[in-house]
């Protein structure tokens, strides 16, 4: 299936990263590494789209959170309510920044939910989820040259 995103060129890493932010099980790593290893598609190119379709991803999970509906978040997302609890907790002493980790497995689709769900300054949290996620993705581009070559 990855292997078909990856086929769809930029298009195809845009979506894979979008949807990889949501709680879908996608990795838009694999994705990236196919279309800059495979097609040979520019790596700063896709460093730029990756981001923006994981951010603009991470972004509906904050505006699902901003909903404020915890039957939705559990329904659809499969967050359980004690979690997002937890995740209120430490939002409010870290403020909106901590959203630059929402790159981070397992947690980050948490971090986004709950600070849509505290109401946090909607302009801090793009902008620091998307720093988050660019550094994540030229990490990742270094990575994986290294490797190859």
């Amino acid at each position: 299936m990855l292997e078909s995103f990856a086929d769809w060129g930029y298009f195809g890493l845009f979506l894979a990263a979008f949807l990889a932010a949501t709680v879908l099980p996608l990795s838009s790593e694999i994705v990236f590494t196919a279309v800059v290893w495979k097609l040979h598609l520019d790596p700063w190119a896709c460093v730029g789209i990756a981001t923006v379709g994981n951010t603009l991803g991470g972004m509906s999970c904050y505006w699902l959170g901003y909903l404020g509906k915890m039957e939705w978040i559990e329904k659809y997302l499969r967050i359980k309510k004690e979690k997002v609890d937890k995740w209120v907790d430490k939002l409010h002493k870290q403020g909106d920044w901590i959203a630059f980790f929402a790159f981070m497995p397992g947690i980050g689709d948490f971090i986004a939910v709950a600070c849509g769900f505290l109401r946090c300054n909607v302009w801090i949290v793009t902008f620091s989820m998307f720093m988050g996620k660019f550094i994540r993705y030229i990490v990742w581009m270094y990575l994986q040259g290294m490797i190859i070559h």
